[in-house]
């Protein structure tokens, strides 16, 4: 005989959290090719991010600063339902989008409470090749 089971105590209703930040984290990430933009609260946890590509640009436009300007609007909109309102910048990489992403985060209505350049800058270089047993 077979035992019919109430699959309704095993399904667990699990409630979206609705995450209310006000303060964060934005980090631009700008390559010769690329500029990404995540916006993260303040231990780092992403709540939006975008790149060229997801905005619509491809090939070399994606590395203009009107495409970075794109992208930065683009990640402002997308975490605007967590009601960001106040970030960190930190900028890494030496694309040509670093200004107008900054920009175009503050003209999106985000208050920008500091700027810091991380990008890595080689402090000795790496070591030598050997030379040649002549």
């Amino acid at each position: 005989m077979a035992v019919k089971k109430n699959n309704s105590n095993n399904k667990k209703s699990q409630s979206k959290i609705k995450r209310r930040v006000s303060k964060g984290r934005a980090y631009i990430v700008t390559s010769y090719n690329n500029t990404i933009v995540t916006l993260t609260d303040t231990e780092g946890a992403a709540l939006a991010a975008s790149s060229a590509g997801v905005v619509g640009f491809k090939g070399a436009r994606a590395r203009t600063p009107y495409a970075a300007s794109r992208v930065a609007e683009d990640a402002v909109v997308r975490a605007s339902k967590y009601g960001l309102s106040e970030v960190d910048v930190f900028i890494s990489g030496p694309g040509m989008g670093r200004q107008m992403a900054v920009k175009s985060l503050r003209n999106a209505g985000l208050k920008i409470l500091s700027l810091s350049d991380t990008t890595p800058i080689p402090h000795n270089g790496c070591r030598p090749k050997k030379q040649p047993r002549t």
